[in-house]
């Protein structure tokens, strides 16, 4: 019983919310009897546990306001896009092709291929918007003919379409003539939905030769537009991994590749964009990275299209 306090004219503490509480001491001007010490005792114990517990876990009601609080200061949220003033169109004396662009500047294009799709394209469009981001559409041809309002919205934001063939076949295994067949159709889908011509051209599947490149370029314009940065989305290997493969791959002039017809490359895009915006980035189209490209060449350097070829980089075939 020595250890109870009680009997020592201190008294008993404990601590509570911070602040030091305590009884009354039992006072020794009167002889103790076995039954009061019990008593009393007894009474101390119940204080001890009614007043003096540990501090309360916290109720439901505080923890959305903590929730709400680490949102607000997450430094990833609400980051938006710096908009460039370069031209939307490509430069005079574009090459025949590119997979990025010679540049310093911290400036690269997020290319989306296959659509549009009905639901998941505009779902991009929404968060494009939020974060005043400018992209290149490859856009199927049929795709375009069967959602004409999406391509107008496309057109309406600020962003580039470019073509990606009519029925997305190899090209590398059809005839000039139905090459010829392919681009024009998917052309004249464009042009049907919003008067929009296309300059560029992205090969289905990359696969693509330097015959094939020239026959685009002399006939239609069309400078070939690779990528230098492949997630392998279409692979669906999963939301944080799309968003971790273009993330560590992006680098200054590069053109990334990824499809807005798959829904977790949707749901990769948000944190994507936030991630390189705060580590400074600035997205453009691929028209405008080739106009920053031009822009810092040496004056007088003149560029012969057939002896600038910039062939595709190895690897998988994208779908």
């Amino acid at each position: 019983m020595r250890n109870a306090r009680i009997h020592t004219g201190r008294g008993i503490s404990c601590h509570h919310d911070f602040k030091l509480c305590e009884q009354p001491a039992v006072s020794h001007s009167s002889r103790v009897t076995l039954p009061r010490m019990y008593l009393s005792l007894w009474f101390g114990i119940l204080l001890v546990g009614a007043g003096c517990s540990h501090s309360p876990t916290p109720t439901a009601t505080s923890t959305p306001q903590v929730r709400a609080v680490a949102v607000q200061d997450n430094p990833l949220t609400r980051r938006i896009n710096r908009p460039s003033t370069l031209p939307p169109v490509p430069p005079a004396g574009v090459k025949i092709s590119y997979s990025s662009v010679n540049t310093t500047a911290p400036v690269l294009a997020m290319t989306f291929d296959d659509g549009p799709h009905p639901t998941l394209t505009p779902k991009l469009l929404d968060l494009l918007r939020e974060r005043n981001i400018k992209c290149t559409f490859f856009v199927i041809g049929k795709n375009a003919r069967a959602y004409p309002h999406i391509i107008q919205r496309m057109i309406a934001e600020g962003h580039e379409i470019a073509n990606h063939t009519w029925n997305h076949p190899s090209l590398t295994s059809l005839s000039d003539a139905q090459i010829r067949q392919e681009l024009r159709a998917s052309e004249d889908a464009l042009m049907a939905a919003a008067n929009y011509r296309p300059r560029l051209i992205r090969p289905p599947y990359g696969a693509i030769n330097t015959r094939i490149k020239q026959l685009m370029f002399a006939e239609f314009g069309y400078s070939t537009i690779m990528w230098s940065v492949d997630p392998q989305d279409w692979r669906r290997p999963g939301v944080s991994v799309v968003t971790s493969r273009l993330v560590s791959g992006a680098r200054p002039g590069a053109i990334m590749l990824a499809h807005d017809i798959h829904p977790p490359t949707i749901a990769a895009m948000p944190a994507m964009f936030d991630q390189l915006i705060s580590k400074g980035y600035q997205f453009v189209t691929v028209s405008q990275l080739l106009n920053l490209e031009k822009a810092g060449m040496p004056v007088g350097v003149v560029i012969s299209p057939a002896q600038a070829v910039d062939e595709p980089a190895t690897g998988a075939l994208t779908r």
